[in-house]
């Protein structure tokens, strides 16, 4: 099949009969010759000069002022032809990108994965969902050989592909620290220094971890720098903030973790999150701390898994459905035994 080219005498018939008849057929005709061009990649200067060309022969005795602006016309279609080409590239590496980062983020799911943990006496539930397609908080369950269970949740100040590899680099860090070290100041304190010596400068993660004894029912746990979670206390009904210590991972090598200690009665609730819950907006407003908690205590009643992503849904319906940042929640629900 030989390629398509700009015949000037067929155009110049086309725009004759047109010009005669003005009829559906010619119409038709110059449909079909511009999809034809866009196939074979024909500028858009290309056919304003053959047009150009076919109107002079039709008509030689064109006004003057008509022949320039026709020249006018073409030098700005030529104008509009090679920033088309850039704006087609552009678009064509955009969309490489685009599938750089889907299979990025497919990655991130996998490499990231946890599973949540069953545990007699608690009831857990989760839920973490990016802003964008990476994501980047995180969150973690262990769980040792006495049963104990180590929650980890954290966030990147950064974001994108580094972030997630940054938050590899985390997990599989945290899974090959002994037992002997996994209590909570003593996994910051590691972490820290893994982040401080192997993640870029400028990049740096929050982290909360939480280690829950079955056997005494308490929950001991550090912080590094990450958003302060809160405790319900069922007897009192009143939530309560969880203040910790401790700065965020990688600024200070030689950083301390102090460790603190949380009692959990029946239905008592500890509530871990990052800030895509806390610094959710309504238009140009922040939402209040209290209108967080009360979310939460319209849905803590029903199970750990449900009630967290019922909080989630609240909060997306309230952004329009369109995350400003990653939103990550989990519950630690002491459970009632009757």
């Amino acid at each position: 099949m030989e390629p398509f080219k700009l015949d000037l005498e067929n155009y110049r018939e086309l725009l004759k009969r047109y010009m005669n008849n003005q009829d559906e057929t010619s119409l038709y005709q110059a449909e079909l010759f511009s999809k034809l061009s866009m196939q074979h990649n024909i500028l858009p200067e290309e056919i304003i000069n053959i047009h150009i060309q076919a109107l002079k022969d039709l008509c030689p005795d064109i006004p003057k002022e008509i022949d320039m602006s026709m020249n006018f016309l073409l030098e700005t279609m030529i104008s509009y032809g090679l920033a088309y080409q850039e704006f087609q590239s552009l678009r064509e590496k955009q969309g490489e990108l685009e599938s750089e980062i889907s299979v990025a983020a497919n990655m991130q799911q996998t490499l990231l994965s946890t599973t949540k943990p069953d545990v007699d006496d608690l009831d857990i539930g989760a839920v973490s969902v990016p802003a964008n397609k990476m994501n980047g908080d995180y969150y973690h369950f262990v769980t040792d050989e006495n049963g104990n269970v180590g929650v980890a949740i954290a966030d990147v100040i950064g974001k994108g592909i580094p972030a997630a590899l940054a938050m590899s680099m985390i997990k599989y860090s945290m899974d090959s620290f002994p037992e002997t070290q996994r209590n909570p100041s003593a996994i910051l304190e590691n972490l820290n220094r893994v982040v401080q010596r192997n993640v870029e400068s400028g990049m740096f993660i929050t982290m909360f971890y939480g280690l829950y004894h079955p056997r005494t029912s308490t929950m001991a746990f550090s912080s590094a720098g990450h958003e302060p979670g809160f405790y319900y206390h069922a007897e009192q009904d009143e939530f309560c903030e969880i203040k910790t210590e401790g700065i965020v991972l990688g600024v200070d090598e030689n950083a301390s973790y102090p460790q603190f200690e949380l009692s959990l009665a029946e239905q008592d609730l500890v509530v871990l999150l990052t800030d895509g819950v806390t610094e959710c907006r309504i238009g140009d407003r922040f939402i209040e701390t209290d209108e967080v908690l009360q979310v939460i205590r319209d849905y803590m009643h029903l199970p750990a898994q449900e009630a967290v992503e019922q909080v989630y849904r609240y909060f997306e319906r309230l952004q329009g459905f369109q995350l400003r940042d990653d939103f990550t929640l989990i519950f630690f629900k002491k459970k009632f035994h009757q």
